[in-house]
C-alpha cells in the first residue's frame, strides 16, 4: 500500500518538473525556439556576423579568444534553448541537426560576407570564394560535434537531477507516511491485532459452556 502511494506519489512529482517551472516569454519567441530550422537560421546569422566583427576589431589574442568565447556560449545557450521545448528522446536527432542548419546557416551568411568583402580568414586576412569550401566543410563539422557532445553531457545532468529529486521526495514521503500512517491503517491494524490474539478454541468451549448454562 505505501509503496504504491509512493509511486503514486513519484509521478505527480514528475508532472511538477515539468511544469510547474514557466517562464513568460514573448509567443513569437516560443514559437521561434521551437522551429528548429528558424533558430538555426537566426542563430547562424547572429554567430556569423559576430564572429566577423570580432575578428575585424580585436586588438590582441586574448581579446578575440575571450569574445569568441562569449560567441561559443551564445551558440550553447540558442540550442539549449531549442532542446528544452522536447524530450530527452528527441535529443538524439535535434541536436545533432541543429548543428548542421546552424553551421549550414552561418556559411550561407559567409557567402554574403565574401560577397561584399568582409568575411576575415583570420586576424589579418580576408576570405575568397575558393576558401570557402573549406571553411564550409570545417565550421559544419565543428558544429555538429560540439552541439553534439554538449546535448549529450546535458541530458546526463537533467537525468542525474531528476533522479536525485525523485529519490529524496520519495524518500521524505515515505518517511512521512511512516510517522503519519495512511487513513484507516490504524483501523485495520488494530483489527489485525485483535484476530491475533483471538483463540477459536477458547472461544469454542465458551460457546458450549454458554450454551450449558442457558
Amino acid at each position: 500500500m505505501r509503496d504504491f502511494i509512493a509511486s503514486q506519489n513519484s509521478e505527480r512529482l514528475r508532472q511538477r518538473l515539468t511544469g510547474a517551472i514557466r517562464v513568460r516569454e514573448p509567443a513569437a519567441f516560443s514559437r521561434l525556439a521551437r522551429s528548429l530550422l528558424e533558430m538555426a537560421l537566426v542563430t547562424g546569422i547572429v554567430a556569423r556576423l559576430y564572429r566577423m566583427m570580432v575578428l575585424s576589431q580585436a586588438t590582441t589574442p586574448a581579446n578575440g579568444a575571450i569574445a569568441l568565447g562569449i560567441g561559443a556560449l551564445f551558440l550553447l545557450l540558442m540550442a539549449t534553448f531549442h532542446l528544452s521545448r522536447f524530450s530527452l528522446r528527441d535529443w538524439l536527432w535535434r541536436a545533432p541537426l541543429f548543428g548542421i542548419a546552424e553551421g549550414a546557416s552561418e556559411m550561407l551568411t559567409s557567402l554574403v560576407l565574401i560577397w561584399s568583402g568582409r568575411e576575415p580568414l583570420g586576424s589579418n586576412a580576408a576570405a575568397h570564394l575558393h576558401d570557402w569550401p573549406g571553411m564550409a566543410a570545417s565550421t559544419v563539422g565543428w558544429r555538429l560535434f560540439i552541439i553534439s557532445l554538449f546535448s549529450l553531457l546535458l541530458a546526463l545532468v537533467v537525468k542525474w537531477v531528476r533522479f536525485m529529486i525523485l529519490r529524496n521526495e520519495h524518500a521524505a514521503w515515505s518517511e512521512g507516511t511512516v510517522r503519519a500512517g495512511i487513513p484507516g491503517e490504524g483501523i485495520i491494524e488494530r483489527r489485525n491485532n485483535r484476530m491475533q490474539n483471538f483463540d477459536p478454541l477458547l472461544f469454542g468451549e465458551r460457546r458450549k459452556h454458554d450454551k450449558k448454562r442457558g
